[in-house]
């Protein structure tokens, strides 16, 4: 079940809460990708909130939004690069992603497999795709005040097992959201502190959200295997080639 991007919307940009989720997740990633030079970066689900430091340096930015959670203009004050999309079927060309974020795409999807194919067709060969999803093991699964408390948490061995299902080699993982799911202002106050601390203790295991990364995997054909040639259709070669009749 898919939650409403107004909802969404106000989580991210209206509460205290909200943005420090969005600071402590998108730490995580300019850590793990901090140079997007020219490449082409998309987000799917609603990935808005981590996607604007790549505005700067990447080529190109596309924020696809699935259908059942609607649309919203984006990023403010600039030329719109969001768009409405189908859960089977994104509006890109295959290849043409470098780096691709999911956040709020796959834990909510009626059709997980559909979006984790779609992920990996638009993937270029080598393309890099990382999944933000609730941690199975978290406060903030548990908890129905955060959009992490919706649709179907993983565990760090579940998502690398469905990842490897659909194409993908998990390569790295870490956590971010050590801090509880509360508004309380002394927990709000010390968040960035949680998030230090529980980064140094562990890398998974406390975090409310996991952030896998991983690389398409394109199969090389194997040694041996004939490459067939389509020839023309042959089915009137006889008129313009005749052959002679046996005597």
């Amino acid at each position: 079940m898919h939650l409403d991007v107004q909802d969404l919307k106000s989580f991210y940009y209206r509460t205290g809460l909200g943005r420090a989720a969005q600071r402590a997740i998108r730490d995580q990633i300019i850590e793990l990708w901090p140079d997007a030079h020219g490449q082409t970066v998309a987000g799917y689900g609603f990935a808005v909130p981590v996607l604007r430091p790549f505005l700067k340096d990447a080529r190109r930015v596309i924020a696809l939004m699935p259908g059942p959670q609607g649309v919203m203009s984006w990023p403010a004050g600039q030329p719109n690069v969001a768009a409405m999309c189908e859960e089977a079927m994104w509006p890109i060309e295959t290849g043409r992603i470098d780096r691709l974020i999911l956040l709020h795409g796959l834990e909510t999807s009626t059709n997980p497999a559909a979006v984790l194919t779609e992920s990996w067709r638009v993937l270029g060969p080598g393309g890099k795709a990382l999944f933000v999803v609730p941690n199975r093991a978290g406060l903030w699964s548990r908890s129905d005040a955060t959009p992490f408390g919706f649709g179907q948490p993983y565990s760090l061995k579940q998502l690398e097992s469905q990842l490897k299902k659909h194409g993908f080699s998990p390569e790295r993982h870490l956590a971010a959201l050590y801090q509880p799911p509360t508004q309380r202002r002394f927990w709000l106050r010390t968040g960035q502190m949680w998030e230090r601390f529980g980064r140094k203790v562990t890398n998974h295991y406390a975090g409310g959200v996991l952030l896998v990364e991983a690389t398409k995997l394109v199969r090389a054909r194997p040694k041996g295997t004939p490459i067939l040639k389509s020839r023309p259709l042959e089915v009137l070669e006889g008129i313009t080639k005749p052959e002679p009749k046996p005597v």
